[in-house]
This record gives C-alpha cells, structure tokens and sequence, in this order.
C-alpha cells in the first residue's frame, strides 16, 4: 500500500513537471512569436512613413523633370503596389520594384542641376535617405527575431510544443531583386 502511494505520488510529480514544462515552452514560444509580430510592426511603420515621403518626393522632381513622365509614373505604381501588399514575402518583392524605381528616379535627378540645388528636394531626399537607413535596421532586427523564432519552434523538444499548438514558421523579409544584391562597379 505505501509503495503504491509513493508511486501515486512520483507520477503526479512527473505529470505536474510535465504540466509546468509544456506552459514554461508554450509561453517561451508565444513571446518569440510576438517579438518577430513586432519587428514586422517596425518595419511597417518605416514603410509607412517612406510611402508619404514619396508622393512629395515626385512632385517636386514633376515640377523641374515633368517630361520624365514614364519614370514618375513607375514610381507613382511601385508605390501604389508597396501600399497594398500584404505579408512579408508581397512586401519584399513590392518595396525591392519601389526601390529600383526610387533608384531610376534618382538618376533623373541627376541631370537636373537646379533640382538638386531646390531645398524642398534636399530636405525630402535626406528624409528618404534616413527612412531607407531605418527601413535597412529594422529589416535585420526581424530577420533576426524571425530566425530565432524558427530555431526555437524547430528545435528539440520545443518543436513538440510548436506542433501541438500549431506554432508555423516566419518568412525572412529578403531581396528578391538579384540586381540589388549584385556589388556595383566603381570605375575611375
């Protein structure tokens, strides 16, 4: 009778760690979820603010370059589709067009001297320049969270948590264009 008793009492012990661990593993994985949710909310937020700073951006190029209609127009477009995408994979293809267009656009502006001397354009171009340099931070503290998000849900014995409770994994926000990942060349 007494051995029966201490092994009631073993398997409840056993059971209640067991209970303690799964809550322990499941909210450890409900935080790391919520941290890669909220790096994805940054880099939102930097978005958000590069898309107002572009239609600014395009009028004031409009009234010195207005001829260059075809590149204010893909920018005007790539815009438009970086505002509606959603998800990270549609966001890194919408915002990589947007940047190769921000970029045709700036070269535009290089033939136009005066435009470059306009201060409502170098205040826009250094308030975009300062979007891009957070945009580029809060790109890597997601990958970051993302990438220690996926090794905890498909790691042992936590994947067995992330499997009961359906924890998926997060998608890298990476350059699809192999043009931006291309070294440029600098010639003298």
């Amino acid at each position: 009778m007494e051995a029966l008793l201490i092994a009631l009492i073993v398997l409840i012990g056993i059971g209640l760690l067991l209970a303690l661990w799964l809550v322990v593993t499941y909210n450890g994985l409900v935080r790391f979820r919520n941290r890669v949710r909220n790096a994805w909310s940054q880099i939102d937020v930097q978005l958000k603010r590069r898309h107002d700073l572009i239609p600014n951006l395009v009028e004031t190029v409009k009234g010195y370059a207005g001829h260059e209609k075809d590149t204010l127009e893909r920018v005007i477009q790539a815009r438009k589709q970086a505002v509606q995408a959603t998800g990270v994979a549609q966001q890194s293809v919408a915002e990589g067009v947007l940047s190769q267009a921000l970029g045709r656009l700036m070269v535009v502006v290089e033939q136009y001297p005066d435009l470059k001397a306009n201060q409502n354009f170098l205040s826009l171009q250094e308030e975009l320049t300062s979007t891009e340099n957070r945009i580029g931070f809060s790109r890597q503290y997601y990958n970051d969270e993302v990438m220690q998000y996926n090794t905890r849900i498909q790691s042992v014995p936590t994947n067995i948590v992330a499997g009961m409770f359906a924890f998926g994994q997060e998608a890298f926000f990476e350059i699809e264009d192999q043009a931006a990942r291309e070294v440029p060349e600098v010639q003298f």
